[in-house]
């Protein structure tokens, strides 16, 4: 088992992260931070996805570069209707 940092900077462990959650087709619960590439997660319980994706950010945040996270920025979320589908 890989021996986990205990370095975060503070600009980081102080960033408030965006989590989108949605409910797959199995029933779980999956959560995603977008301004972490691949930072995701799943689980049965609120409390318990919740417990995972702050795991997930610590062990994204071992192998990502400090600049690229904070240069990452959701801009917002959009929902599409397809109008022209034949």
């Amino acid at each position: 088992m890989r021996k986990r940092k205990q370095f975060v900077t503070k600009k980081l462990a102080d960033h408030e992260w965006t989590v989108l959650i949605w409910r797959d087709a199995d029933g779980y619960l999956v959560a995603e931070v977008p301004e972490l590439q691949g930072c995701y997660t799943q689980a049965r319980s609120w409390d318990e996805l919740m417990t995972r994706i702050e795991e997930a950010i610590l062990l994204c945040l071992e192998d990502a570069d400090e600049e690229v996270v904070a240069s990452r920025k959701l801009v917002g979320i959009q929902r599409l209707r397809l109008v022209n589908v034949r």
